[in-house]
């Protein structure tokens, strides 16, 4: 018989981001490539995706390449890429078993082509699957995400009045799913390095010392067990 689960399963989150963090220095300690290091991290993403699709969860974004990672080398960058366009189609029959739908959000056009198109079509692939949904920031950073938004809104609507906290957050790149309830950073750091900021505005946070290469579905579980246990007031008093 399995041992029950530390949270209480009727009192998810509804969407939890995750900064995966460690990758590198979890290489370094083991005397490793970094590349070594952001192949142990793919496998942590999917044990840890399989462990929240099987507690019900809705939503997980994971944090895969920010905008300000292009600073890196040119051969870890590249590295990246190519995991990221083998692996994504590589890993449909992960996905059709789980149901879980792959979306997007970042700047897709200022990726390279072919990783673009690769993003496009798994989205696609994907978009009947009616389980978890998993959200790749890629090529994303939390302002350039907000410029993008205005820029889309003056589009349809140069007034200045028309710029509200509501329009803004209609033309997010997903609008359609809801703000992260949690969001979960490894490694022991503690800043948000340009992830959802606009989004998590009311996010409950949660850091792990552990890195990311070393995370399993325990860790997860611990991080929804704390989750639990806050109180959340968006601002307000409770009575």
């Amino acid at each position: 018989m399995a041992a029950p689960l530390p949270f209480d399963p009727s009192q998810l989150p509804v969407h939890i981001g995750i900064i995966m963090d460690g990758n590198g220095r979890w290489a370094r300690q083991r005397n490793q490539a970094r590349t070594q290091g952001h192949l142990e991290g793919l496998k942590a993403a999917k044990r840890v995706v399989k462990a929240a699709s099987d507690v019900g969860l809705r939503f997980v974004t994971l944090y895969a390449f920010s905008t300000e990672n292009w600073k890196r080398t040119a051969e870890e960058v590249g590295f990246l890429m190519g995991l990221i366009k083998k692996h994504l189609a590589a890993e449909f029959d992960f996905y059709r078993e789980n149901r879980i739908r792959v979306r997007h959000t970042g700047a897709l056009p200022s990726l390279p082509p072919e990783i673009a198109q690769e993003i496009r079509s798994v989205c696609d692939d994907t978009r009947s699957f009616n389980g978890l949904t998993v959200v790749l920031a890629l090529n994303y950073g939390g302002r350039d995400e907000i410029v993008r938004a205005v820029q889309r809104l003056m589009v349809e609507n140069s007034d200045p009045l028309g710029v509200t906290e509501q329009a803004i957050a209609a033309h997010l790149d997903n609008p359609d799913i809801p703000d992260p309830d949690l969001i979960i950073r490894t490694a022991s750091e503690k800043r948000i390095s340009n992830f959802l900021l606009w989004e998590g505005a009311y996010s409950e946070f949660y850091f792990s010392d552990k890195l990311w290469p070393d995370w399993s579905e325990e860790d997860l579980f611990a991080a929804l067990q704390d989750y639990q246990s806050r109180e959340r007031r968006f601002g307000g008093i409770r009575a």
